[in-house]
């Protein structure tokens, strides 16, 4: 078989090796585009929301996978958010939030 040299001592560092190297292209690419991107004030703006937008992409199908507890740790995380805009603060609700939720069984 012609990927039986991954599972051997070197297969490891060749993994990391790659994924380093994969990651590095990735972050450069994206240094490189932007140089080419002129900076309007509708760039500008989309370019802010970004972050929000990934955050959301990543952490709705989580929450709504995750049932009602889920669904509330989502509320109970936007809602600190909202009000203190620290986002550790929001992550410590949430998180806290779907544990209570587990606990008591939901």
């Amino acid at each position: 078989m012609t990927s039986d040299w991954l599972a051997g001592p070197a297969g490891s560092a060749v993994v990391i090796l790659a994924l380093a190297l994969v990651t590095y292209l990735c972050r450069a690419s994206g240094v490189v585009l932007m140089s080419r991107v002129r900076l309007t004030p509708r760039v500008e703006r989309g370019l802010r929301a970004l972050p929000g937008s990934i955050v959301v992409a990543t952490a709705l199908p989580t929450g709504l996978a995750a049932g009602l507890p889920g669904l509330a740790g989502l509320a109970a995380a936007a809602a600190v958010m909202a009000l203190t805009r620290f986002e550790l603060a929001a992550v410590a609700a949430g998180l806290a939030t779907v544990a209570l939720g587990r606990a008591l069984g939901l």
